[in-house]
């Protein structure tokens, strides 16, 4: 077996986050390591640690999670799997949400609960310093100025090596860039909801990294006939792999998460990145009308 077919991911191409901090695109999303609404431990926590090891293994090196999955379950199912981590390795985590239960989100900004939360994700993740640390939303009760402003201190303390934000519009992002260095973005963007364009398209112009969430959404787009179904059959492709491959294509700082609690279904994702989507393919999709 080549080094291409171990390692797909490698396929994906390289971004540098914040310019010093080089990932292969592809990466991987933490989220669904969890139980049912993103509470407590996973039916098969032996699963989620096969699931973790693999993703290294095909050439993830960038995988993004939240002190709020689970809460903790997620970072430290990481732990567990992957301590001592590869150098090559970037962990991405968020702080920011309070859960109450299951599927239930509540922002909570205060600085003394991002301090907090943070000094959390690094005992559970067990590093001295976190590579990417998010704010996970706003919180409009809170003055942004106050929030990223704590997240500053805790990068100039050496806690955290770089900041991202979450579910963000461009003035926001501007605010934020006003009071600490901004790398990256996490919003909600796929091919059958582009709601983002507009930060998708900042990110690109500023080199900000674009992490969109929930990457692998296709709607009614993947329907039989439809032109994912279509395009899928010509490149011996699943649908989810073409999403996943137009992402790619879509900008150089899009670095999609797909996530998953199955390593069969993890491969099939990695090998998204050796999908090579021609210019009438990508045109075609990316043409295709938005669902309302």
């Amino acid at each position: 077996m080549t080094q291409e077919e171990q390692r797909p991911a490698d396929a994906s191409g390289t971004y540098r986050i914040g310019g010093d901090l080089p990932v292969n695109r592809l990466g991987y999303g933490a989220m669904q390591l969890t139980g049912a609404g993103v509470w407590g431990p996973p039916g098969d926590p032996g699963e989620a640690v096969r699931v973790l090891r693999r993703a290294v293994e095909l050439g993830v090196n960038f995988i993004d999670t939240a002190d709020s999955y689970g809460p903790f379950v997620s970072e430290q199912l990481i732990h567990r799997a992957l301590h001592p981590y590869p150098a090559d390795l970037a962990i991405a985590t968020k702080g920011g949400f309070t859960r109450p239960g299951p599927d239930r989100w509540e922002p909570l900004g205060r600085p003394e609960y991002l301090r907090q939360q943070a000094e959390l994700s690094l005992r559970h993740l067990g590093v001295e310093r976190i590579d990417l640390y998010q704010l996970h939303r706003i919180d409009p009760k809170v003055p942004l100025a106050d929030q990223i402003g704590e997240l500053r201190r805790l990068q100039e303390e050496g806690k955290i090596r770089h900041i991202g934000l979450s579910e963000v519009t461009v003035p926001q992002i501007d605010e934020a860039r006003a009071i600490a260095d901004i790398v990256s973005v996490q919003n909600l963007y796929n091919l059958a909801d582009r709601g983002a364009e507009d930060v998708l398209d900042y990110a690109e112009r500023e080199n900000l990294g674009f992490i969109p969430w929930f990457p692998m959404a296709t709607g009614r787009l993947a329907r039989e006939g439809g032109p994912l179904d279509t395009l899928a059959k010509t490149h011996g492709a699943s649908p989810s792999q073409l999403a996943l491959a137009w992402l790619l294509r879509r900008s150089p700082v899009v670095l999609p998460i797909p996530g998953t609690s199955r390593v069969s279904h993890l491969e099939e994702n990695v090998r998204a990145a050796q999908v090579t989507l021609d210019d009438a393919a990508y045109r075609e999709l990316g043409d295709t009308p938005l669902e309302p």
